[in-house]
């Protein structure tokens, strides 16, 4: 690893904000995940908040727009603040994604598109990352007690 960036504004971006979509959608997290990949066109999704993004997004479904169109939008959305992030690690060619979130195809397809680069599959499961982290973490700590 070279650098890191983590969002710590808000949940936006984060597992809960894509639990609350799928349950806006009435659909499990993994079909959401992949939904998006189908749209011919993205219907932006302007709130950052989860809670209001998550009004929108009933509000949308509920005038009939067509559902891979608006979760579209909303990988797009939360691509646009990766971006943000991503520069500020200083990301030039690829990236990589940890969490559950990097399990998100729709996110990963939004992300190449949105920075113009790749992202890279770990060749471990990318939820593990947080608690080997904090084992390695301690085991340096360890070494220097």
């Amino acid at each position: 690893m070279l650098n890191f960036a983590m969002n710590d504004k808000c949940a936006a971006g984060t597992g809960r904000f894509y639990e609350a979509m799928a349950n806006a959608f009435e659909m499990s997290l993994e079909d959401f995940y992949n939904l998006s990949l189908s749209a011919k066109n993205v219907i932006p999704i302007t709130a950052q908040c989860t809670v209001f993004a998550e009004s929108e997004v009933i509000s949308l479904v509920g005038e009939g727009k067509p559902m891979e169109e608006i979760a579209a939008g909303i990988q797009m959305s939360v691509a646009k603040r990766c971006f943000v992030m991503a520069k500020k690690a200083g990301a030039t060619d690829s990236i990589t994604l940890t969490g559950g979130c990097a399990k998100n195809a729709g996110l990963k397809d939004a992300i190449e598109k949105v920075l113009k680069i790749k992202v890279i599959d770990l060749a471990i499961d990318p939820q593990l990352m947080g608690a080997l982290g904090a084992a390695e973490y301690a085991r340096q700590k360890g070494r220097n007690a």
